[in-house]
């Protein structure tokens, strides 16, 4: 078995807002639950999730997401729309050259909105990608975590996406700034078969380290790299 990846959840100050504002990007309903207000996807595009957190932004953030465009006016009218959102331009050394436009939504995220043309970006849907800080390592561990194929593995660069394709899941490679503190967005898993116990096993065996275990029974562990992610009953 493998586990189900019920969201990428990000930690907010505000998530209400952070919430709405993604729901008017990607044209999704906010649904209330137990771990926050969620932004269900589907099999072939990723939930997000907002979590309410007094912890502050450290930079660089350890994943971002990317949204594509099918055309120059459609890349222009995904930047003004985000702006009128609540979103705003971010410079983080970007090159005038490139064509991608890097924005920060409400609490800060940064997120790129991708230029037409982008064969490695194609047919993955609006929300095209997720890009992770990471090495091969532990994109080779989140490839057998999920049963998700690896679809990319070159010059220590790795990426999977679900059977049913839609967004690319990445990992950068070397070098990893390092980590401090907790990571303000995490994965939230289910086991796929139901028994939780025996799922955390399977994730220490591929070499997952335990944290600890929540109130509400949700296991916390580590990635190879130390990213913490969540095991949640069924």
């Amino acid at each position: 078995m493998s586990s189900r990846l019920l969201s990428v959840t990000f930690d907010a100050h505000d998530p209400d807002r952070v919430a709405q504002f993604w729901a008017g990007m990607l044209g999704r309903e906010v649904v209330e639950d137990a771990g926050g207000l969620l932004l269900p996807g589907h099999e072939a595009q990723l939930s997000l999730r907002f979590a309410r957190s007094t912890a502050e932004m450290v930079r660089p953030n350890r994943m971002h997401l990317h949204l594509t465009s099918a055309s120059l006016d459609d890349q222009q009218q995904t930047v003004a729309t985000a702006l009128r959102l609540g979103g705003s331009h971010l410079d983080v050394g970007q090159r005038p050259e490139e064509g991608h436009v890097v924005l920060a939504d409400p609490e800060g995220y940064e997120f790129d909105v991708i230029e037409p043309g982008n064969n490695y970006l194609a047919g993955c849907g609006f929300l095209g990608e997720l890009s992770c800080d990471g090495t091969r390592d532990v994109g080779l561990f989140w490839s057998e975590a999920l049963g998700w194929p690896l679809v990319w593995d070159q010059d220590e660069e790795t990426a999977i996406q679900s059977p049913h394709a839609g967004t690319k899941v990445a990992w950068g490679g070397p070098p990893v700034a390092p980590k401090q503190g907790r990571n303000r967005q995490r994965f939230d898993l289910a086991p796929a078969g139901g028994d939780q116990q025996a799922e955390v096993d399977r994730l220490l065996s591929l070499g997952a380290t335990r944290l600890e275990v929540g109130d509400d029974g949700t296991v916390v562990l580590a990635d190879p790299d130390g990213n913490e992610f969540c095991v949640r009953r069924n």
